[in-house]
């Protein structure tokens, strides 16, 4: 169970006070495949990391399975990371010096999976569709084959929560509903799914869709006109 109570975050910027979100309440269940959508600059990445403990609320408090993240100290939250969440970032985060399989391999030995590391990392990328691209490096892959990398590291460690940063912002449309089939295969299997996105065709697919609008939350339910078969998105 995620708990995100009041939650603000602002940047002070000179004399200048910026807010990213603004009094911002959600509670999200075990298993539930939910879509943060909202347009550039409303919030949606911000309130991610805070999910996530990449960053701490300036206002407020997010407790996952009763662990109150805004509490702790930088040490915890690296180790809360470590132990509990899958991240699918909008840029990657890929290590350049690394080849694919190694990438993969390095966030499951940081888990501390070092035997089964290899095994795993090379069945996830082949679930990615990168079965024959293991041995290569980020700059010899397309920026699509970069972000199945990515998504494949965040699924390897096989973490209760995956968060995931417009993860088909790279992809054409039948990678894109390969990726999204399987998070949403994740979630049958108990895991939570956070997908933030500008796109709306990807929250016709969601349990729930949270809609973020100058920091705050617009809305908060089923996709308008009800949840579709991923087979019916086109975008």
């Amino acid at each position: 169970m995620i708990q995100v109570t009041d939650v603000s975050k602002w940047y002070q910027m000179g004399e200048v006070r910026v807010t990213a979100l603004d009094k911002v309440s959600l509670d999200i269940s075990k298993g539930e495949f939910v879509v943060v959508l909202g347009p550039s600059g409303s919030g949606k990445t911000t309130l991610l990391n805070m999910i996530g403990a990449l960053d701490v609320p300036s206002e407020g408090a997010i407790s996952i399975n009763g662990r109150t993240i805004s509490g702790m100290t930088r040490k915890e939250r690296f180790a809360f990371r470590r132990e509990t969440v899958g991240f699918i970032f909008q840029t990657f985060n890929l290590f350049p010096t690394l080849t694919a399989l190694e990438n993969v391999q390095f966030v499951l030995d940081v888990a501390g999976k070092g035997r089964e590391s290899r095994q795993i990392a090379t069945e996830v990328l082949n679930d990615v569709g990168l079965g024959e691209r293991l041995r290569h490096f980020p700059h010899q892959l397309s920026g699509g084959e970069q972000q199945r990398v990515a998504i494949a590291r965040a699924l390897a460690k096989g973490s209760p929560f995956i968060l995931a940063d417009e993860p088909t912002g790279e992809l054409d449309f039948m990678t894109g509903v390969q990726i999204l089939e399987l998070l949403r295969k994740q979630s049958e299997t108990g895991k939570t799914i956070i997908i933030v996105t500008h796109n709306r065709e990807i929250a016709r697919i969601a349990d729930r869709v949270v809609r973020l609008h100058s920091s705050r939350v617009a809305s908060d339910g089923p996709p308008p006109g009800g949840k579709v078969p991923i087979t019916e998105l086109e975008w």
